[in-house]
């Protein structure tokens, strides 16, 4: 069995350049949950000049709008949801810093150029697994939006969280196209 690679959130430059796409890995550390209606409102507040709620130097955003916690554990099913949909919002975001995003699917063209230009990362979750995946998730903590519910941004701290590359820093992509029949 290979070993997988441990990955440290926040990300630093030096790491970004060292992922590949198609490379397994296991994030540890904090990230951020956002969704289409955390983005939207991100990248409204940069349009005004004011200040995140949340620093994105370095940092990771998962694509996530986790249930509610059961007892005992710190956050409830917690799997990807598809990225396209904050594909508008993006460039703005890894502009101020972001390095890193974890969802499913497929991103436009002008994400993969924004993630060149800015050396950043897109890493890919298993859908269907949102129970497994909370598992490696041991906190989560009320950050912004509280209003939009499981759309809220939260701080996360992930622990051997299991991700796969699949768009690099260099715009090189694991992602298969299917062909239609």
């Amino acid at each position: 069995m290979t070993d997988i690679r441990e990955v440290l959130l926040p990300l630093t430059d030096e790491t970004v350049s060292s992922l590949r796409a198609g490379e397994p890995v296991l994030l540890t550390g904090p990230c951020y949950t956002a969704r289409d209606a955390a983005h939207k409102r991100l990248t409204e507040m940069l349009a005004r000049g004011e200040a995140l709620p949340m620093p994105l130097a370095g940092q990771t955003v998962y694509y996530v709008g986790p249930s509610p916690a059961p007892a005992g554990r710190p956050i409830g099913a917690a799997g990807p949801t598809s990225s396209y949909r904050m594909d508008a919002y993006t460039p703005a975001l890894l502009q101020q810093g972001l390095k890193g995003m974890i969802g499913k699917g497929k991103r436009s063209a002008e994400v993969v150029d924004a993630m060149r230009r800015h050396h950043a990362v897109y890493f890919g979750a298993v859908g269907g697994a949102a129970a497994l995946l909370s598992r490696h998730i041991t906190a989560c903590e009320l950050i912004a939006f509280p209003e939009l519910q499981s759309e809220a941004v939260c701080r996360l701290t992930l622990e051997r969280f299991p991700v796969l590359v699949l768009i690099d820093c260099e715009g090189r992509s694991a992602l298969v196209e299917t062909p239609i029949i």
